[in-house]
């Protein structure tokens, strides 16, 4: 088998029968299968997709165990080249698979490829194209640097969207949504950390495949539509949580070490500030 696609169901039926459609659609001369993993959904999504789609690979949980277990649980299960993490809520191209297949082929050096991701409307889902989370590149992207300075490479380096995009070039991080790997540098680096349940993951696992010595690329001649944020709408304080808990491991876990006790003192202060804030903003708009 050349690529196993990996799709993370959660509540999202109509959604994930989509995706699958569509990679069914691709154009593609090699092989490849699909697995999907549910997590504990209620809706139904484990019976329909079974019905649809006989020969797709599904692993049912019995409990929500969080976006990283679920895609180990699948790469666990493969035997593929490649891997795709490919999240529910997106639409795959005819010639995506087929063309980043080839460019891994050709690029042996390359530990993890992503494409172009565009939202519905057409503009670019900016989460496809990022360096790390630094203490520094963070603060420019919360106090506006990075946006009021686009071309700058000091202060846009967290999205760093003065590079060319419409050029193949390597990048720091890519994301889940959609991103090949291969089975030699997952296999050096390990899986992806089980302790992020459901954001920066794909962070964390792209900065210790990087640290190992692989490319990770950014390729913008095949691109995929994503619906944003489908599964993660239903539990807002639990996403809120999630999403900031991330960003607490993984400067824990990477920069932690290289900075001083002040530096990681205001970076966990405005962590918290910045849950605080977001928990009041959702409680305040259920309240209106």
């Amino acid at each position: 088998m050349d690529l196993s696609v990996v799709i993370v169901n959660y509540n999202t039926k109509k959604l994930t029968i989509d995706c699958i459609q569509s990679v069914l659609k691709s154009k593609s001369n090699f092989q490849y299968d699909i697995f999907v993993v549910d997590n504990a959904s209620s809706d139904g999504s484990v019976e329909q997709i079974k019905s649809k789609f006989p020969h797709v690979h599904v692993i049912s949980n019995k409990e929500n165990v969080g976006f990283s277990k679920a895609n180990n649980q699948a790469i666990k299960a493969c035997s593929s080249r490649y891997v795709l993490l490919l999240n529910s809520d997106t639409i795959v191209n005819e010639n995506t698979l087929d063309e980043m297949i080839c460019y891994m082929d050709e690029e042996t050096n390359v530990g993890a490829v992503g494409c172009e991701v565009n939202l519905p409307d057409g503009t670019l889902d900016k989460a496809c194209h990022r360096g790390f989370p630094t203490p520094e590149a963070s603060l420019y992207y919360m106090i506006g640097l990075a946006k009021k300075f686009p071309n700058s490479s000091k202060y846009n380096s967290y999205h760093k969207s003065y590079m060319n995009m419409h050029e193949v070039h390597d990048i720091d991080c890519l994301v889940g949504a959609f991103m090949m790997v291969r089975r030699e540098a997952f296999e050096q680096v390990g899986l992806l950390d089980e302790e992020f349940f459901m954001y920066g993951e794909d962070i964390d696992w792209c900065y210790r495949i990087k640290e190992a010595g692989w490319r990770i690329v950014y390729n913008p001649t095949v691109s995929i539509v994503h619906y944003k944020g489908a599964s993660s709408r239903r539990k807002p304080f639990k996403i809120v949580y999630e999403f900031h808990r991330a960003m607490y491991l993984f400067h824990k876990k990477h920069f932690k070490t290289k900075y001083n006790f002040l530096i990681n003192g205001i970076v966990y202060t405005g962590i918290t500030l910045k849950l605080t804030f977001a928990t009041i903003s959702n409680l305040l708009k259920k309240v209106r």
